[in-house]
């Protein structure tokens, strides 16, 4: 019996199955409802989100096919503050929606694996994501035979790693299944990153912290029957966290839910109509075209081509003079409209605007962010009809190139622009189209790897026909290009230009050599073995020269040497006879072995040892040698740092460094971003100056500028075809501009404004113009980057994390001049005439950031946005009369008269929510409220979360009633502080900061400098003759003299100023200097005396100042106040440097009386003992302090410092070696303690 009743309960088991399947005759209907939350899951701050409830109906085709369709669609937003503000339905939206969906879809699956999706033509992928949301949840295994494991497997996020748990309900026999997603941890990531191409990912940085985690939580409740397990309920919960900065200092944070629940099973009656369908893709989520989805915000982009010219008119018209910072942000709107406009509409918008100077430049500002086909097709035509200035074409081929989505067959494309005659017709052109070629073909092998050949090969083509034609200023060109594009393949035609490195031997120019070896910096780090091999072949290489070697070098280090590399330089080092090779390549590692950057972690270690091995040799080598300094600087908690690296290549034979070069770096995010970088190549004014300079002493005097002119009066010895310097500068490690100046150039110069010049001249057409009245005005609109990066979610939204910023520079100049007597012959007869200039003006910029994080469709927008705008203007308005022949200049500046800001900051945190189908009822609500609402609900405040409200308001002004205007800074912020949150919630509230001019008494400013008599004692202040010039002219004036005296023995002003105001009453008032100056053999005094100038006024300021050439002393004697009696003192200084002893500088500073904002002694314990120095009580002297320093060795000083009444500070600072972290030149102190 026992027995029958066990083979009847095996054979029932056998009948129900717990693996995920569908029964192909059957209907199940599913209640749906998914949402979205965005903001900072705290209590009283905005969020924004969205919710989806529909009914899904799955009914089977066939075995394996089965039928998705979705009804009862209602769409809601929501944006607020959660418990005071609640979800709002959105009809319009909700039918757009619906209307795609109800369409039906088919599907594959079998064994819990959503297979092939397929669905109408029409339907967009932004629609069929959100399907791929729904069918997420029967993608699920099931392991009967094990309660937990973990498997790799494809869900909409990708190819991710997945842990189950699997439980068993006792009462209802149900299994309960709790899938855990790492989305941090996919093989292949349904993400993707746009604008960030050459930001270099930074691993290392990675692990000290991350900016954005996610994870996902997947419930499923599984009953089992015949066809399978089916899944009567699941619930999925995803989390995600942002933040700019440590993800440990507070975060962003969204979070969906999703939610399915089996409604019932029927039978389904008869077949099923579909109609035609086409393959959509697998479960993984499919990203949309985002170009012109941008998140800031959303317009009607239905006949965008009248749209887009009304604003660039718009824009045009409110730039026209100064830049109107409410109309900027229009700038994003007509890039997304030139995005969705057809090649037909842009060429139509050229022609509107061509023959509008104003509105053309906006144009071609503009249209470099259309980053596809149709720019390349547009400035194709504008090349080829040559209907573009070369400056125009270079300046758009550049912006627009850098900005172009590096996709293969855009890159196909671009090559043409290589062979084309406009290309070559303009030399600055030829370089832009190279530089901006080479530009594209990074950023596509960023995206593709590995990266084809093809895509570098036009530029390696003209490499090789430059160094067969042995053109020089062509190798320059190409190899820069080709250091830009940072392709490995272009390795071996780089090695053709380097000696002992080339198969065939080559002589080239240390200016391409040092092209060459450059070009290996960005390919260094996708091929660093290879770099690594030239570069130390090149280094080691002692006939090279020293700038050639030396660059080797630095680029070695682009590589991050492993320790056995460093080890083997630091022995050839130890043999290194050129002393400039060794300083730099020890100051470099020096710089190296400081750093506290992550991408320097173990550099770091390994220079650290090589500098204690090459200290002893190279630690005592002084600045007159090549050096390479580096400062970085990075914390932990932000994920930000910075560094900069100045190098100084010089060589035995000139005196005159051969190649000077500033960069730096910035650390964000895990990612790398290389800043402006500089560089200035000397050539033949190296050669000018060769390895000494005859008569210069090194003293600073006269006689070293007259010595340095004397050598310069050479320059036109120089050949024709050799490059005075060269100028470069890269931006994101992209070179973009270099220039060569020859000496052609400065001879046209110097022949243009030579007195003798006629109306040949070019500045004798600009003074005629200038007489005429001239009116010119710039604006440029640059988006300087738009970094994008978007993750699928388990609804099938996209979260995108975006950031913008966009600056709009302006300049306007209006200036009309005289000329009396007017010029006839040459520019000489300017020295005896008497020339007036009136001009106004205005520069200035605004720039706009944003960053954006949320959900962000062609359909809608739900999220956070930081939105910052940054306004600089500087306006002016003056006129100037210069007088040569009299040494006469007088500048007029009109009274304020009314207010405006120079500097302001406005930012703020929005919680924002918009949809396509009512874009002007878009959503911005401000995160934290200027006040609290006291009738708001607060729920769910969390115990352990502690917050402070805070809101600071300020306003400080400083007024001037003699120069009548002010100077006003006003600051406001509010915040909401979570402590537990640092150091996020620094920067989320509203924040303003403005600089403002007001006006203050009403006075006309007038300056004028002019040559006056000697001044043999004190001070003339002649007020009567200053009240009859204001009179005679009828203005309020502002007067300064200038007496350009000789520098003789007798005592006169040599030099005499004053600024002087007057109001109404004509009575002066401001300030009266004069400098006297008594030169002796051995000894040269010098006097200052400064007066206020006004009715009352006795403040004076009395100076004397002695040199001893003779002793090496310097003396110093000052007094101030009422008539130069409130306060005294007086400095010492001498420098000594007795046989047998060590050099000295000794220095003394005693006071009489001083003002209590001077008496800094009290701050003095603390700063020492942040230095390093020890202190201990002694007996000084009062009211007096002093120094001294001494050279204890070539690396080192002793320093001692005594204050008045208890302090003495000491210490011996080594200036070579490193022990702050904060900066990489830090000094060290070597002996220190603390005595009380």
């Amino acid at each position: 019996m026992w027995g029958f009743l066990l083979c009847c309960l095996v054979a029932l088991a056998s009948k129900f199955s717990l693996l995920p399947g569908l029964n192909p005759r059957k209907t199940y209907e599913y209640k749906y409802e998914g949402e979205v939350n965005v903001g900072r899951g705290m209590p009283n701050l905005a969020e924004s989100g969205v919710r989806m409830m529909c009914k899904v109906k799955i009914a089977g085709v066939s075995a394996q096919t089965f039928m998705l369709q979705v009804s009862d669609l209602a769409f809601e937003e929501f944006n607020g503050f959660p418990g005071k503000n609640a979800f709002d339905a959105s009809p319009k939206l909700s039918k757009r929606i619906a209307d795609q969906l109800v369409k039906p879809f088919l599907f594959e699956y079998a064994n819990g694996r959503v297979g092939d999706i397929r669905g109408p033509t029409e339907i967009p992928d932004s629609i069929v994501n959100i399907v791929r949301g729904i069918l997420d949840f029967l993608q699920v295994t099931v392991k009967t035979t094990q309660r937990v494991y973990e498997l790799e497997e494809v869900g909409i996020h990708g190819l991710c790693q997945s842990n189950y748990a699997v439980e068993d309900n006792a009462e209802t026999k149900d299994m309960i299944i709790t899938q855990v997603v790492d989305t941090n941890n996919c093989r292949e990531k349904a993400a993707i990153y746009r604008g960030m191409a050459t930001a270099v990912v930074d691993k290392l940085s990675e692990e000290r912290g991350e900016s954005v985690i996610s994870t996902v939580r997947y419930v499923y409740t599984v009953k089992p029957t015949a066809e399978g397990g089916l899944i009567a309920r699941a619930h999925a919960l995803e989390r995600h966290h942002f933040t700019p900065f440590n993800v440990k200092g507070g975060t962003f944070k969204m979070q969906t839910m999703k939610e399915i629940v089996l409604l019932g099973v029927t039978d389904t009656a008869g077949s099923i109509p579909v109609g035609t369908m086409e393959s959509k893709g697998s479960l993984v989520y499919k990203f949309v075209e985002e170009q012109a989805n941008i998140p800031l915000l959303m317009q009607n982009l239905d006949d965008p081509v009248p749209k887009a010219v009304e604003l660039i008119k718009r824009l045009a018209e409110a730039t026209a003079y100064q830049i109107d910072n409410a109309k900027t942000e229009d700038t994003i709107r007509v890039y997304q409209l030139l995005r969705v406009t057809p090649f037909e509409g842009l060429e139509a918008m050229w022609k509107q605007f061509a023959g509008n100077e104003e509105q053309r430049r906006w144009f071609l500002d503009m249209i470099v962010e259309v980053s596809d086909a149709r720019i390349l097709k547009f400035l194709e035509l504008r090349f080829k009809a040559e209907d573009v200035s070369a400056l125009e074409a270079g300046e758009t081929l550049l912006l627009a190139f850098n900005h172009l989505q590096a996709i293969p067959e855009l890159v196909e494309m671009a090559k043409e622009f290589l062979t084309m005659p406009f290309s070559k017709s303009n030399p600055y052109l030829w370089q832009s189209v190279a530089l901006a070629y080479g530009s594209l073909v990074y950023k596509h092998c960023a995206y593709y790897t590995p990266c084809p050949v093809a895509a570098v090969q036009p530029l390696l083509d003209v490499a090789l026909d430059a160094l067969r034609n042995n053109n020089e200023a062509e190798m320059v060109v190409a190899l820069k290009a080709l250091g830009n594009a940072g392709h490995p393949n272009s390795i071996k035609t780089i090695m053709r230009f380097l000696p002992g490195v080339a198969a065939t031997p080559v002589q080239l120019p240390p200016r391409v050599l040092s092209a060459a070896v450059q070009s290996m910096r960005l390919i260094a780090a996708r091929d660093p073995h290879s770099v690594q091999d030239i570069t130390m072949s090149l280094f080691l290489q002692k006939d090279l020269p020293s700038e050639i070697r030396m660059l080797a070098f630095m680029v070695l280090f682009e590589t991050k040497p492993p320790m056995a590399l460093v080890s083997t330089v630091t022995a050839h080092l130890l043999d290194e006879k050129d002393l400039h090779v060794a300083s730099f390549a020890y100051s470099y590692m020096r710089s190296f072995a400081r750093s506290s950057t992550p991408d320097n972690q173990f550099l770091s270690t390994a220079c650290s040892v090589a500098v204690k091995i090459l200290a002893p040799k190279f630690g005592r080598l002084c600045y007159h040698y090549s050096k390479a300094m580096r400062m970085d600087y990075f914390n932990d908690n932000f994920l930000m740092g910075t560094d900069a690296e100045v190098f100084m290549l010089k060589s035995t034979t000139k005196i005159l460094p051969s190649e000077i070069m500033m960069k730096g770096r910035f650390y964000f995010i895990g990612r790398i971003l290389q800043l402006l970088e500089l560089g200035v190549r000397a050539e033949g004014i190296k050669e000018l100056f060769g390895t000494h300079i005859p008569g210069l002493k090194g003293d600073l005097s006269f006689s070293d500028f007259q010595a340095i002119v004397s050598v310069l009066q050479n320059w036109e010895v120089l050949p024709e075809d050799k490059p005075l310097f060269s100028v470069y500068s890269r931006a994101s490690g992209q070179e973009w501009l270099f220039a060569d100046v020859h000496k052609k150039f400065i001879q046209s110069v110097i022949k243009a404004v030579s007195p003798s010049a006629g109306k040949e001249s070019p500045v004798w057409g600009m003074i005629e113009n200038l007489q005429k009245g001239i009116s010119w005005h710039r604006t440029k609109a640059l988006l300087m980057f738009e970094t994008r990066y978007f993750q699928a979610t388990s609804l099938g939204f996209p979260l995108e994390i975006s950031k913008y910023f966009e600056t709009v520079n302006g300049i306007t100049v209006n200036a009309k001049a005289g000329v009396n007597p007017p010029i006839t012959e040459h520019l000489g007869q300017l020295l005896t005439s008497e020339i007036s200039l009136e001009t106004d003006g205005f520069v200035g910029l605004t720039q706009d950031f944003w960053v954006f994080y949320g959900i962000n469709t062609e359909l809608f927008q739900c999220g956070a946005e930081l939105k910052s705008k940054i306004p600089v203007a500087i306006p002016w308005k003056f006129a100037a009369k210069i007088n040569v022949r009299e040494k006469k200049f007088e500048l007029d500046f009109p009274p304020c008269k009314n207010e405006f800001e120079i500097f302001s900051v406005t930012s703020d945190v929005y919680a924002v929510s918009r949809n396509t189908e009512e874009p002007d009822l878009a959503k911005m609500t401000p995160m934290m409220p200027s006040a609290l609402d006291s009738t708001a609900q607060v729920l769910n405040t969390p115990a352990t979360v502690r917050s402070e409200s805070n809101q600071v308001q300020s306003a400080m002004c400083s007024e001037s009633n003699i120069y009548g205007a002010g100077i006003c800074v006003e600051s406001e912020l509010r915040r909401e502080y979570y402590h537990e949150e640092y150091p996020l919630y620094y920067f989320l509230g509203y924040t303003h900061l403005a600089c403002k001019v007001v006006p203050g008494k009403q006075v006309e400013y007038q300056f004028r400098v002019r040559g006056l008599h000697a001044v043999h004692s004190g001070l003339n202040r002649d007020e009567d003759r200053y009240q009859s010039s204001s009179l005679e002219s009828q203005m309020h004036c502002i007067y300064i003299y200038v007496t350009p005296q000789g520098w003789d023995s007798t005592p006169e002003a040599v030099f005499n100023l004053k600024a002087l105001a007057m109001s109404g009453n004509m009575k002066p008032e401001g300030y009266d200097a004069a400098v006297y100056y008594t030169p002796e053999a051995n000894m040269e005094n010098v006097q200052l005396i400064v007066s206020q100038v006004g009715e009352e006024a006795n403040w004076k300021m009395c100076t004397d100042a002695v040199v001893d050439k003779v002793h090496a002393e310097a003396k110093a004697h000052m007094r101030w106040g009422a008539e130069c009696q409130s306060y005294e003192m007086s400095m010492k200084a001498a420098t000594a440097h007795l046989p047998g002893s060590k050099p000295a500088l000794k220095a003394k500073v005693h006071w009489t009386r001083i003002p209590e904002f001077m008496e800094i002694e009290r701050y003095i314990p603390g700063m020492a003992f942040l230095f390093g120095f020890y202190e201990r009580h002694e007996k000084n002297a009062k009211q007096e302090v002093s120094a001294s320093v001494v050279a204890a060795s070539a690396d080192s000083i002793d320093m001692k410092i005594k204050f008045p009444e208890v302090w003495e500070e000491t210490s011996t600072t080594y200036i070579s070696i490193h022990k702050f972290k904060l900066f990489a030149f830090s000094l060290q102190i070597k002996s220190c303690n603390l005595v009380a």
